[in-house]
């Protein structure tokens, strides 16, 4: 990173268009990441994100539905997948999928989050046919489901387009879609860590049809590999142009890339980075979140994933540009199935409430469309004078 910090002329340049409502460059990015005044750069993501979202942060309640963890893919950086016969590779029944569904029914969810592996031999229909039992036995909720690899896939597998394919996911219940199999778009990075063949070209063309028809979806990006900042910058600047063409994107994700450190059930490392990465520091965490946040100036909302940063490094970035927490993930086996860092894996509403009025913010719910479900009160103001122990 370099420890040679930004000339000030140049701090000011970059508040000066900040605050002028001025878009950044790809070079401004670049110089950003290469300033080591963290406060500085997180206190300028803020102002953006107040004068976005004032004092709210979002969350909502979701559940994450893996319907198979089968894959034909072996993405370098992937825990989840499983070859076809491995021991713990599983494949749901529709029946299984509405069966967990309908369990999870009490916790007033408002969204399912749904991704699969790319498996094999499933039929195209059972895709459609799943959303469809799912929104039947559930109506209330959002179906937030499949990346764009995945319809790339299904493209593949049905002989339909992408168009087709969207427009008869939408019939059975698709809401949104999810915003992964992005990882990083710089072909020189995604060919080491990306084993399937969605990459920028049909990612976007996925998105823009999405958008098209009146889907809003996410997008995201998987940081902290072997990838440099200015990858971050150039994918973050992709998904800009998308948006300025299509204004489809809700909300952008920043991922932190996890070491496989417990998927060993059977001893075997999936994830083949790791042997030559190190997992981005917390500096490095809050750093990517405010630069994203001052680069992505059409993009309303960004989104801490605190399962996989851990609570308190999630609470600081909603000070360094994030507004929206996920909410209480109570599944979610795509990078880990647990993990060393102490970060809990299940939040309740009130640990998620206490923790965003705990960071000094406006506690909001909301659903896939980020329509308002719930306002909460915000912290007590009494209680801001003196730092407080966290309770997780």
């Amino acid at each position: 990173m370099g420890g040679m910090g930004m000339d000030v002329g140049l701090k000011r340049e970059l508040e000066e268009k900040v605050r002028s409502g001025e878009r950044l460059t790809r070079e401004d990015g670049i110089a950003l990441y290469e300033s080591d005044d963290l406060a500085w750069l997180g206190g300028l993501a803020h102002e953006v994100r107040t004068r976005k979202n004032g004092d709210v942060a979002y969350f909502n309640v979701n559940r994450h539905l893996n319907l198979t963890n089968v894959c034909t893919a072996s993405c370098a950086y992937c825990s989840f997948q499983r070859k076809p016969g491995e021991q713990d590779a599983y494949t749901m029944r529709i029946e299984e999928a509405v069966r967990l569904a309908k369990e999870m029914e009490p916790e007033n969810l408002t969204e399912l989050h749904i991704v699969n592996g790319l498996h094999p031999t499933l039929p195209w229909r059972y895709y459609p046919r799943a959303l469809r039992a799912l929104k039947e036995a559930l109506p209330h909720v959002s179906l937030k489901a499949f990346t764009a690899t995945e319809i790339h896939h299904f493209e593949k597998i049905s002989g339909l387009s992408a168009s087709e394919i969207l427009d008869e996911l939408i019939d059975a219940g698709l809401e949104s879609l999810t915003g992964g199999g992005a990882e990083i778009f710089d072909w020189e990075v995604r060919q080491q860590i990306v084993d399937h063949r969605t990459h920028w070209e049909d990612w976007s063309r996925i998105h823009r049809l999405a958008h098209e028809k009146g889907l809003r979806t996410p997008c995201t990006m998987l940081y902290g590999h072997i990838e440099e900042p200015r990858h971050r910058v150039d994918h973050v600047l992709r998904l800009r142009e998308l948006q300025d063409e299509t204004g489809g994107f809700q909300v952008f994700i920043p991922l932190r890339y996890q070491h496989d450190f417990v998927d060993m059930k059977d001893g075997k490392v999936r994830n083949r980075l790791q042997a030559r990465t190190t997992m981005a520091t917390g500096a490095e965490v809050l750093k990517t979140f405010a630069v994203s946040r001052l680069l992505f100036d059409n993009v309303p909302h960004v989104k801490v994933f605190w399962v996989m940063h851990g609570v308190q490094t999630a609470q600081l970035a909603l000070q360094h540009g994030a507004d929206d927490m996920d909410g209480s993930v109570v599944e979610y086996r795509i990078t880990h199935d647990a993990d060393n860092f102490g970060t809990p894996d299940k939040l309740t509403r009130e640990d998620l409430l206490e923790l965003i009025r705990d960071a000094g913010f406006r506690p909001v719910e909301r659903n896939t469309r980020y329509e308002v479900v719930r306002e909460y009160d915000g912290p007590d103001p009494a209680r801001r004078d003196t730092p407080q122990p966290m309770r997780v």
